[in-house]
């Protein structure tokens, strides 16, 4: 694993928050870990259920280029899909714009955050269902864990060093010399959004059609009922599987 300075804790509101305040330092190369969140989010601050038994963590990074950060969340999803084969055997997917599934069922979200001022820094956080037997009423249907799926345990400290050595791999050899396709490529191969018939939710607006591809931006390309390609750069979509 490459040198991250690494800084555990038993319990944070969010790694995001705790990771932000070192960047706001001028600190980087760090890592963020806490056993539970209290009040952890995604994208849009939608509550993310952190309790114990997942991978909590949030990497602080001062990129050459902070002009395409998307491709940090698609290079940091690859990265999770890649490790969880290697843990665990699991051929885990990966769903547009930022969610690792399996199956339908959501194992990981990443969000990526930008923090711009006398240096730029960003913050790519990962946050991942490992051990977990159960998740709360609203959302036991939708989330499972790589315990839930393999029915065994794993462990989270080696998760994390394999999922942080993939990540810098694509970062370093990829994202910092702007080989911005070589992650797109990736992304594509673990997808499992492209071809798919999607509902796609973006600004107050709803469309029916097919996920058809992928811009150099990251915004998906939705091929609707009367043909018409339309390109999402942020919103929500539901795979008709």
């Amino acid at each position: 694993m490459p040198k991250y300075k690494i800084s555990h804790f038993n319990s944070l509101t969010s790694t995001q928050d705790k990771a932000k305040e070192f960047a706001k330092k001028g600190l980087s190369g760090v890592i963020i870990i806490s056993n539970i969140q209290t009040k952890g989010r995604g994208r849009f601050k939608r509550k993310w259920h952190s309790s114990k038994g997942g991978l909590w963590m949030s990497i602080v990074l001062k990129p050459k280029n902070t002009e395409n950060l998307q491709l940090l969340t698609f290079a940091a999803a690859v990265a999770v899909v890649k490790s969880i084969k290697k843990l665990t055997n699991i051929n885990a997917k990966i769903k547009w714009p930022n969610d690792v599934h399996y199956k339908g069922k959501k194992l990981c979200g990443i969000l990526t955050e930008g923090i711009f001022g006398k240096e730029n820094c960003v913050v790519v956080g990962i946050g991942l269902n490992v051990n977990q037997d159960n998740f709360p009423d609203g959302i036991k249907n939708i989330a499972a864990s790589l315990k839930t799926i393999n029915g065994k345990e794993v462990n989270i400290k080696e998760s994390m060093k394999i999922i942080i050595g993939q990540f810098s791999n694509l970062y370093e050899n990829y994202y910092n010399k702007n080989k911005f396709d070589k992650i797109l490529r990736e992304w594509k191969k673990y997808s499992d959004t492209i071809g798919k018939n999607v509902k796609v939710i973006s600004r107050n607006k709803l469309w029916n059609g097919k996920a058809v591809g992928l811009d150099e931006n990251c915004s998906l390309s939705v091929k609707l009922k009367n043909k018409k390609i339309i390109k999402i750069a942020e919103g929500d979509i539901k795979i008709r599987y």
